[in-house]
């Protein structure tokens, strides 16, 4: 067996892997690798790199660069032009971001579940009652990004967006095993709320969740990071179009948006649970 394969079944022991990314202190380790991921020196650079592959299936082949400044430069790695084109159909909504599909379907009024026998409520998630009410009896589907995947997330059709709002909170580890375990968790963790709405005026909502190691999320049309540092106003008003495929941010490292749309949308050909799926893959169709 392959130190790799070794570490694999270690890991996936769940009681194990629950204590070792969970039990511990979640905020200052989140805080202590945001500072240690910017380090631009080759040897902290290459030693981390070289870690991280050994923990996961990391492939670089699809970086737009072979060299990079740190380990943060490569979490948040563009890719080769042309890598993730976006449906072209009007009616689909694109998956915003590389992804394993987890938890979807259909919002039971205003009930949604992390995990099955595990529900959540849409207002507990957003904060917001009005927002909650267009969320009624919609659609939704939960895409987790692995440390290894491509972190940067796209307008998945053409949008207008007009409200983001960071909503303080923890940052649980969002792997199965802890939304196993932990009781609405989505609701708990560092959030942004992306209210965006279709050229209909339907609203769908982008929920970027952070997690353990990364808890900062930046956004380009803000041209700010958000993070638990982030102080003053957590509303920030938007007036920005943007168009399909078009870049919104990126993650620092790994974690899951959730995304909410209208009742009449229905779930592509292939969209299962446990599925991977790429940025501008067909998520979402109109009936």
């Amino acid at each position: 067996m392959t130190v790799k394969a070794l570490i694999a079944s270690f890991t996936q022991q769940e009681d194990l892997n629950f204590l070792l990314t969970n039990r511990i202190p979640r905020a200052a380790l989140t805080r202590f690798m945001g500072w240690f991921s910017k380090i631009e020196n080759p040897f902290v650079r290459d030693f981390s790199i070289a870690l991280w592959k050994l923990f996961s299936d990391l492939d670089l082949s699809e970086a737009r660069k072979t060299h990079f400044r740190s380990l943060h430069d490569c979490f948040t790695r563009e890719l080769k032009p042309g890598l993730r084109p976006f449906d072209p159909d009007p009616s689909v909504v694109a998956s915003p971001s590389d992804g394993i599909v987890g938890a979807h379907g259909k919002i039971a009024d205003t009930e949604l579940f992390q995990v099955k026998g595990a529900p959540y409520s849409l207002l507990d998630l957003l904060g917001d009652s009005a927002l909650v009410d267009q969320h009624r009896n919609g659609s939704f589907v939960t895409l987790r990004l692995t440390s290894s995947m491509y972190h940067r997330f796209h307008a998945p059709f053409d949008a207008h967006i007009e409200r983001v709002t960071l909503i303080h909170g923890d940052v649980w580890n969002v792997n199965p095993i802890a939304l196993k375990r932990v009781e609405r968790l989505f609701c708990k963790n560092e959030r942004a709320v992306i209210r965006t709405h279709l050229s209909s005026g339907e609203a769908v909502t982008l929920v970027p969740v952070a997690a353990i190691l990364v808890a900062s999320i930046r956004l380009h049309f803000l041209d700010m990071v958000l993070n638990a540092q982030t102080r003053g106003p957590v509303n920030f008003p938007c007036d920005v179009d943007v168009t399909k495929g078009e870049e919104l941010g990126w993650f620092e490292h790994g974690s899951t948006i959730i995304i909410l749309a209208p009742g009449d949308f229905t779930f592509c050909d292939g969209i299962a649970e446990g599925t991977r799926i790429r940025a501008g893959q067909a998520l979402l169709k109109r009936n």
